[in-house]
């Protein structure tokens, strides 16, 4: 893993970037950080865990649409990514559901929807209970397992 800085939430929904690989402690530090993301270029899982996450978290939309149109994190790559973490995103109506892959129905099993399948997922990583933190947490991918496990 190489990280080359930080992104955190800041309390007014503001997502920032810190280009410095020890910004955490500062971030860490902070009453104004809500959560935080490490920064490694090549980790595409992480790139959509912080867009995931954060918008579960209340980021704002606009920063978040920024960062997934500069990352190529559209509905396509996203298929990419629930398969590696163990969901599954289907159409349901003019909407997206995202679910876990042991899904039963929506009375028994946590789903999330959105217009596109970022949104899904997010709202799925509120359903699941997404906090935030800063270093040690449950990251989406986390609380998807755990889910997984637990109902077996």
């Amino acid at each position: 893993m190489s990280i080359v800085g930080w992104y955190y939430l800041h309390v007014n929904g503001d997502l920032i970037y810190k280009p410095d690989p020890e910004a955490i402690a500062d971030i860490r530090d902070s009453d104004l950080a809500r959560c935080a993301w490490a920064v490694d270029p090549h980790d595409r899982k992480g790139a959509w865990e912080l867009l995931v996450e954060s918008m579960a978290l209340g980021a704002k939309a606009s920063r978040i649409n920024e960062l997934a149109s500069k990352w190529n994190c559209n509905d396509t790559d996203a298929d990419k990514f629930a398969e590696v973490v163990g969901v599954e995103i289907v159409k349901d109506g003019n909407s997206w559901c995202a679910h876990k892959k042991d899904f039963v129905d929506l009375q028994e099993s946590p789903a999330g929807f959105g217009d596109n399948k970022l949104e899904a997922m997010a709202d799925l990583a509120k359903t699941l209970g997404i906090q935030g933190g800063h270093i040690w947490r449950s990251t989406f991918s986390d609380l998807v397992a755990v889910a997984v496990n637990t109902q077996k």
